[in-house]
């Protein structure tokens, strides 16, 4: 699909800017920034072998570029180690700024796409906001997820004039100041289980087969159900904490 083939060039863009840099940086202690690279992609546009560059949107291959210079910047400032190279089986990612997608009656339209996307909404969006960014992800688990960037005005949860300790426990998840304890949730016992048996599975498949691929595809769903379930559970139990 076209959003397959968007995601591929991002991450083509993404690794050959790095090995650029890379290279400029350990042979000759060079610096290149996004302007150099942003420049590379240009004649890398030219090129006979990678003419289907042009066949996806311009503006996620940029934005990779952006989020390339992000990291160097925090690489070299000493707030994160140095970016990786990023691989296929991992997923992927597009991001759309304003300029590459049309948001028209609760429809997304990205560019080069003459079809809204199919998107099933997790929640509507506050009224009369309007998208600036569009972030379209593929997971190792093989699920699509769209997240949007709005500028809203969210009102704060009243005042509590009550408040409550939190202790990690070994036993129990942690035990509150008001003498309640919180379990551990029964369900992740049986996840684990459940991705110990799909790692064990993997571990028995030949190397570059297609059913090593279909194994590891059933490694990530689990971990994907056991983040799932870990994130629904603490959002809910946190909830009810402020509330």
């Amino acid at each position: 699909t076209l959003l397959r083939r968007t995601m591929g060039c991002a991450r083509l863009v993404y690794n050959r800017a790095l090995a650029a840099r890379t290279e400029a940086w350990y042979e000759r202690q060079e610096r290149v920034g996004y302007v150099e690279t942003s420049a590379m992609l240009t004649s890398w546009k030219k090129q006979e072998d990678l003419q289907f560059l042009n066949e996806v949107s311009s503006v996620p291959l940029q934005q990779g570029l952006r989020h390339l210079q992000s990291a160097f910047t925090k690489f070299f400032g000493g707030r994160a180690k140095y970016p990786n190279f990023k691989k296929k089986h991992h997923g992927g990612s597009a991001e759309f700024t304003k300029a590459a997608f049309r948001w028209k009656d609760s429809k997304v339209f990205l560019a080069k796409c003459t079809q809204p996307l199919d998107v099933r909404w997790s929640r509507e969006l506050p009224e009369s906001a309007e998208p600036s960014t569009i972030t379209v992800k593929l997971s190792p688990s093989g699920r699509w997820t769209v997240s949007m960037l709005v500028d809203v005005v969210i009102a704060p949860l009243p005042e509590s004039q009550e408040s409550i300790g939190l202790d990690l426990g070994i036993t129990s998840l942690m035990a509150l100041s008001n003498g309640e304890k919180i379990a551990n949730p029964k369900t992740f016992k049986a996840k684990r289980c459940k991705l110990r048996k799909a790692q064990k599975a993997l571990s028995r498949k030949k190397k570059g087969s297609n059913n090593r691929h279909k194994a590891r595809l059933k490694v990530a769903k689990v971990h994907a159900e056991i983040s799932d379930a870990r994130h629904d559970f603490l959002h809910k139990l946190t909830t009810r904490l402020v509330r």
